[in-house]
């Protein structure tokens, strides 16, 4: 992996795969590697993949102050790795909290950013998170199958405050439109992947101020593709639709009878989608 120091003289690693135009792609979790995304479906095929690792995540290296995992700052390090590469404008693409970053990074730095891709978005920074009535709808759609007891279990856990990997991982089959194999080993990667610390960093008190966010991304005006699938609980398609209205330039793809990982279950029509948009 290469390497470059950021901001705060933190050293950070990234993945290089493939050939073509660089995109950066920020991960998500939060505080997870950025291993989980493997090559987006095969989206190496068409582009440079540059896929960070978050600080404190995979190969980066822990920072000496932990005010820096929060999504705010951790737009100061996209911004470093562009300079690192050398390249006055990249394309940029996040998966769920990874689009919370990359929407802060488009705002901050607009005529950085050539196209944005938000790969099921996590919606809190813009105020968009799914609501109670969201979750009822979907959870009622998948009583009948045979891991909803034990994953729902897991998510009342959460919300009581138990967000362990172990925790996280049983409560995944409600991320994956179909739990077999692939999805299984998928989700079971996260035991080694994921932080608490950076997770927590991530989410601390002044990281979400969706109203400035919001404004900002009224002003960007570069493409945009919002890309939502149907069942997704973290992402709905409706929210989806609703942070899409926030551009002045923007695509909206739904995929359907796929998950919040859409590449795992659908490979081939994630790398195929994006690179139409990104012009590959």
């Amino acid at each position: 992996m290469a390497r470059f120091t950021s901001f705060d003289g933190t050293e950070l690693a990234y993945r290089e795969m493939g050939e073509g135009a660089v995109l950066v792609v920020l991960a998500g979790g939060p505080g997870r590697a950025s291993e989980y995304l493997g090559t987006l479906g095969g989206l190496d095929a068409s582009r440079r993949l540059v896929v960070l690792d978050n600080r404190g995540t995979g190969s980066s290296d822990e920072p000496v102050d932990s005010f820096t995992y929060r999504r705010d700052m951790l737009v100061r390090d996209v911004e470093m790795l562009r300079r690192h590469l050398g390249l006055d404008v990249v394309d940029v693409l996040g998966h769920s909290a990874g689009a919370g970053i990359a929407m802060g990074y488009a705002a901050d730095f607009p005529d950085r950013v050539g196209k944005l891709v938000l790969l099921t978005p996590a919606l809190r920074s813009v105020g968009l998170s799914p609501e109670q009535s969201d979750w009822d709808v979907f959870l009622a759609a998948r009583e009948d199958r045979p891991w909803f007891e034990a994953a729902t279990a897991a998510l009342a856990r959460n919300a009581a405050g138990d967000d362990s990997v172990e925790n996280r991982v049983a409560a995944s089959p409600l991320l994956y439109a179909r739990w077999d194999e692939r999805a299984r080993a998928h989700a079971e990667a996260e035991l080694g992947q994921w932080k608490y610390e950076v997770a927590l960093g991530y989410n601390a008190e002044g990281a979400f101020v969706p109203g400035v966010l919001r404004r900002a991304l009224a002003d960007f005006g570069h493409p945009v593709l919002v890309y939502a699938c149907s069942e997704d609980p973290i992402s709905p398609v409706r929210r989806c639709v609703q942070l899409a209205e926030l551009f002045s330039d923007v695509t909206v793809y739904v995929h359907e009878g796929v998950g919040h990982y859409p590449w795992v279950e659908d490979p081939q029509r994630v790398s195929a989608r994006v690179a139409a948009f990104l012009g590959a």
